[in-house]
């Protein structure tokens, strides 16, 4: 039994949380498949619809039935290295161009231990705004938690002028860059060129580090990010990949040097201290991997983007007279250069479309609600996963997705605004009506009293 007071305070957060409509729930059970579930799926992060792929199912069933190990893993990697997870490494390694990878159970897991424990005292962290929560996690566990700079999300002019700060006050200080190359509640691109060149005008010892989190399977020669698509590879001291989102496994690889990689398995708690994945989920993992070599996955990919770019382009003009204070895009978006662009040309320094577009609304829940009742599952955000202010319906498409479901996503968005629209000129008419009542009777008020004291006054003199 929980104490009373301990059950007091959780439950007074609790509370808090429910009074400020932030309070967090599991929804309700469904299929991980949108082919097995009532509600058209734009909330996953199964980009690439891999999750309900028949060809990566009898793949997985094929390798299953065949390998030798298939339940648990034995332990901690440093206890048991299995064969599978081993091979998978190398695999990962040649697939990816990189000098070492290591398997880590998930992306979370992975840039908790890298970020815990590769920053050394003295040290200093710079990280976009935005980066994601277990970066966070991992920084304030580090030996540099005092030595942490952010700066505006994809600023390029506020990076550099972080690191010249850095500079002149840490002089011989190593940096580490923090940055996502696909940020998964803004739908944004890192300027990761842009980036490693004002890295490289800054001089000294500085190390970018890139989540991939949501790029991989996607974007680059064969889904292997946007580092690979932009040939920055040898400017970016790690890089993570993650299996559970396009590539529909587990796990996460991170990519980087030999020496970094046996500091790692020396110091990283979230690998060492933990039953390392399953031989089930090594498998699934590589034959995903064998869809992003067979060129299946870059079709996919194709696909998706092709969708993403006419979901945007048809929404923005449906939104052209709709007050952005109720619903809008992001600027960002709709200054992509991409967006006048086939999805398949667009040049190699600009940003591409991308699965993730936040619906920008102060009502997330009723915009999501309407979409449900309508048979379409896109999920409200609200601080404090995004900032406040910024609440949004986010939006995620796949490559499973037809023209037809996003065009029915349009009009589901337009219409539900639209509706709020009238409901707010009609209680914007009536709260004029009452205030015109309301006028009008203080003015008949006003005369009665005149009138009375008229009266008065008349007996008054009679008197």
């Amino acid at each position: 039994m929980l104490s009373t007071s301990l059950n007091t305070k959780l439950q007074s957060a609790l509370t808090s949380r429910e009074a400020r409509l932030i309070r967090r729930r599991l929804p309700s059970p469904t299929s991980s498949t949108s082919s097995s579930s009532d509600l058209i799926d734009f909330t996953s992060n199964d980009y690439l619809s891999l999750s309900s792929s028949p060809t990566l199912r009898a793949r997985f069933l094929s390798k299953l039935a065949a390998s030798p190990d298939i339940l648990g893993s034995g332990g901690s990697r440093l206890l048991v290295n299995g064969v599978a997870h081993s091979a998978l490494e190398e695999r990962l390694k040649t697939f990816f161009g990189a000098e070492s990878a290591l398997l880590f159970n998930s992306g979370f897991d992975a840039n908790v231990g890298f970020f815990a424990c590769i920053p050394q005292a003295g040290d200093v962290v710079v990280y976009d705004e935005h980066i994601h929560a277990s970066v966070h996690d991992g920084m304030r566990a580090s030996r540099a938690s005092s030595s942490l700079y952010p700066f505006a999300h994809n600023d390029v002019n506020a990076l550099l002028q972080v690191l010249l700060l850095v500079r002149r006050e840490r002089p011989n200080a190593s940096v580490f860059v923090a940055v996502e190359s696909l940020y998964s509640m803004d739908g944004t691109f890192a300027p990761l060129t842009e980036m490693v060149d004002v890295i490289a005008g800054v001089g000294g010892e500085v190390h970018l580090v890139v989540d991939e989190a949501h790029a991989t399977g996607i974007y680059g020669p064969l889904g292997r990010g946007r580092v690979a698509e932009l040939g920055l590879e040898d400017k970016v001291l790690a890089r993570l990949h993650t299996f559970g989102k396009a590539l529909a496994a587990t796990g996460a690889v991170v990519l980087t040097s030999t020496l970094i990689r046996d500091y790692l398995l020396n110091y990283a708690r979230s690998l060492i201290y933990t039953t390392s994945l399953s031989n089930a989920n090594i498998i699934a993992a590589d034959c995903s991997f064998d869809l992003l070599e067979d060129g299946t996955a870059s079709s996919l990919a194709n696909t998706l983007l092709a969708l993403s770019t006419h979901f945007t382009r048809t929404l923005s003009t449906h939104l052209a007279h709709i007050p952005p204070s109720l619903l809008s895009l992001p600027q960002s978006l709709l200054s992509y250069p991409s967006l006048s662009l086939s999805p398949h040309t667009y040049p190699k320094n600009t940003s591409p479309p991308s699965p993730i577009i936040p619906l920008l609304t102060p009502h997330p829940r009723p915009l999501a609600a309407a979409l449900r009742a309508l048979g379409m599952n896109a999920r409200p955000i609200t601080w404090p996963t995004v900032p406040k202010g910024q609440d949004r319906v986010r939006v995620c498409l796949h490559a499973g997705n037809t023209v037809g479901e996003v065009e029915r996503l349009v009009g589901g968005v337009v219409r539900w605004a639209e509706e709020a629209m009238a409901m707010a000129l009609v209680q914007e008419e009536g709260e004029e009506m009452h205030d015109q009542v309301e006028a009008k009777e203080k003015e008949e008020g006003e005369r009665r009293g005149r009138e009375g004291e008229k009266e008065q006054g008349m007996v008054a003199s009679k008197l």
